[in-house]
């Protein structure tokens, strides 16, 4: 049985994109749907900035609401997965430990994680939701990479850099994770 199967007992997977703010997640989360809906795989995304509008509104961006936030979202890739849906976080995910606590919820054989490694620079000149303009104006804005830290994964299942692989050269990367 495939390991995408949908059948009952199967076991969909995760993929987990982290990065910087401007590091392509959410536009490499968008594509990966679509190459796995024209597989005919069920796949539901996780980004980010849509749960915390929602699900997560209540949430700050201290290092424990941080942590509090990957938690929520490991919880529901888990269930996606026991469903038989695959799923796709896009969320910065600041930290080992937090990435870590993911993997444990999720199972790590249903977990990949998918480190954008594009570089602060590139992140910075996209800018594409205004951020680190911001930062440099609110000195007291926790913007991740910036004035938060950010751990990068040691050894991630893949690391993307979106300053360097079109998006079909990382898309053709992931395509190796599927059975």
């Amino acid at each position: 049985m495939s390991v995408l199967s949908t059948h009952t007992g199967s076991a969909a997977l995760t993929w987990w994109m982290t990065g910087l703010s401007g590091a392509g997640k959410s536009t490499l989360a968008q594509a990966w749907a679509q190459q796995l809906r024209q597989l005919n795989h069920p796949v539901c995304i996780l980004d980010g900035d849509e749960l915390r509008s929602g699900l997560s509104q209540d949430l700050g961006f201290s290092p424990e609401d941080r942590e509090e936030q990957m938690r929520r979202v490991a919880e529901i890739a888990k269930i996606l997965n026991q469903s038989g849906i695959c799923c796709i976080v896009a969320l910065i995910s600041p930290t080992l430990h937090g990435r870590n606590k993911a993997r444990e919820i999720i199972g790590a054989a249903r977990m990949r994680e998918v480190y954008l490694s594009t570089p602060l620079e590139i992140c910075q000149q996209r800018d594409v939701k205004g951020l680190y303009q911001q930062a440099r104006q609110q000195p007291g804005l926790q913007l991740t990479g910036v004035r938060a830290p950010y751990q990068a994964p040691i050894n991630p299942d893949f690391s993307i850099d979106t300053s360097v692989l079109t998006l079909e050269q990382a898309l053709a990367q992931l395509m190796t994770s599927l059975p």
